[in-house]
Formats: C-alpha cells, sequence, structure tokens
C-alpha cells in the first residue's frame, strides 16, 4: 500500500530498515522531545522499541523533497497498527495493560489498535498529517476494519492540570457502555474533576491535543478513567471509534480517493 500527493508518501514498512527508522522516529518524539524513559540500548541506539513492533503494520510517512541522508532519520511520521485478528493469535493489544478491553474482545468484526502516532515538529500542521490520515483512512477500508481504539495521550502526569479537557471528554464523550473500556482498577484515575457546568468547551479544546481533537471530529469516543504512564510522562485515555459512524464529511474526505484526488485535495 502506497499513497502519495506533492512532496510526500505514506506506506507501509517493508523492511527491518522501515521499522527501525519509524522506531528512530518514535525515539526522538517521545523520549527526546515528551521525556519518556527509555532502556540503555534504547538510548544507545536512538529507538523507541517494544516486544509488539513485531508483530505489527508500521505506516510510514516521507517528504520525498529532504535532504536528510540517514535513512532512519527519513520517516517524519508514524503509525502502528495492530489488527485485532493478529493480536487475538499472538501478542494481544498494548492498550490491555492500561485498560480492560472485554467489551471491545467481544466486538463481532474485525477492529484495529491505534498506537505510537506521531509526527516530526516541523510537520504537524498542514498536507503531512492529512496524507497520514488519508493512508490510514485506505487501510482501515482495505482490511475492512470496524472499530478503531487505542491510548491518546495528554504529555504530562499532572491531572489537576489536565482537569479541563479530561472533565470535558468525561462529560461528553464516554463511549456508549456496550463498547466502553476503563482503566484497570488498580490504575484508576477518575477524569471528572470538575461539574459539567464549570467546564467551558472552548477552553477545554483549546487544551486538548491535536490528535484527541482529530478523534473527536471523527466522532470518536473515550473509555471510563484516565491512566498515568509515568515511563512515558503522559496521562492517556482510551479513543474508541466505529468507522461507520465517521461522520460523512470526513468520511468522504479521507477514503477512496485517488491520489490525483488526494494531490488536489492538498495542493
Amino acid at each position: 500500500m502506497e499513497v502519495s500527493a506533492g512532496r510526500f508518501t505514506a506506506r507501509l514498512a517493508e523492511t527491518q530498515e522501515d521499522v527501525s527508522a519509524a522506531q528512530r522516529l518514535r525515539y526522538r518524539v517521545f523520549v527526546e522531545e515528551m521525556g519518556a524513559s527509555a532502556s540503555p540500548q534504547e538510548h544507545a541506539d536512538r529507538r523507541e522499541v517494544d516486544h509488539f513492533d513485531d508483530h505489527c503494520d508500521h505506516l510510514i510517512l516521507f517528504d520525498t523533497e529532504s535532504t536528510v541522508t540517514d535513512p532512519l532519520d527519513r520517516v517524519i511520521g508514524v503509525y502502528r497498527l495492530l489488527r485485532g485478528s493478529v493480536a487475538k493469535a499472538g501478542p494481544g493489544f498494548y492498550t490491555a495493560s492500561e485498560f480492560d478491553l472485554e467489551k471491545i474482545a467481544d466486538y463481532p468484526h474485525e477492529t484495529l489498535e491505534l498506537g505510537r502516532s506521531c509526527v516530526h515538529a516541523e510537520y504537524r500542521s498542514g498536507a503531512a498529517m492529512q496524507l497520514l490520515w488519508m493512508a490510514l483512512a485506505q487501510y482501515i477500508y482495505t482490511h475492512k476494519l470496524r472499530l478503531l481504539f487505542g491510548c491518546a495521550s495528554f504529555h504530562g502526569s499532572d491531572m489537576q492540570a489536565l482537569a479541563k479537557p479530561l472533565s470535558y471528554l468525561h462529560h461528553t464523550r464516554l463511549a456508549p457502555e456496550h463498547l466502553r473500556p476503563r482503566v484497570l482498577s488498580e490504575f484508576y484515575n477518575d477524569m471528572n474533576l470538575l461539574p459539567a457546568d464549570e467546564v467551558s468547551r472552548p477552553e477545554a479544546m483549546r487544551e486538548m491535543p491535536a490528535l484527541i481533537k482529530g478523534y473527536l471530529r471523527l466522532n470518536g469516543y473515550v473509555g471510563d478513567g484516565a491512566f498515568i504512564d509515568k515511563d512515558f510522562n503522559t496521562v492517556d485515555v482510551c479513543l474508541v471509534m466505529e468507522t461507520d459512524k465517521i461522520s460523512a464529511r470526513y468520511h468522504s474526505f479521507y477514503a477512496g480517493k485517488s491520489p490525483e484526488d488526494m494531490a488536489k485535495e492538498l495542493g
């Protein structure tokens, strides 16, 4: 699978070098930029790695006009993709280390765990991010995926500092009960930090990470509770989204476009 428009190309990793390049970007964003912990080997290699990587598809984004010479530094965006059928046959889901996924496990159609999403700091607005999402949409519809989920993060581990956006999610965007993950009981942190009448939507959205805002625009929901990930220096919520509930506006924008259509959309 390959999707190109203008100077950008997105495709699935095909070689170990491709996967290593995705891990290099993850190290740059999660460890160097956001302060996640890493092992001595990860620091030495400058790659963020875990045991799920070998079981996942890695969607990687390139700037074809980049002058970077090291192939491990050429990837500028990444999504780690783990289909439910693959997870059940082997590693399970990464998200299950933080959230009870029993209700998602019973879902009658193919699911997809989205993880380790990040984009190079120089490309976080505009065409690069749009093309990455378009390529993700192609993957979703190619594999007939009906339910998307995964951890999405707020930077930092102070729940009170995130009271407005977390409370907004709790009061307005909880997933339907039959699909609602819940933080594992030993790690549970209530997102209901402020009464609903004290939560201003504009203020909450200003403090919401761009990725979470993107999922909300697609009619995404969140699970019950937040997880404090001390290793990654984040507060995590579990995003849940049924693909047949994605708003028509965004469905038509991201899915089923030819390369010519995408080039036109992205200028």
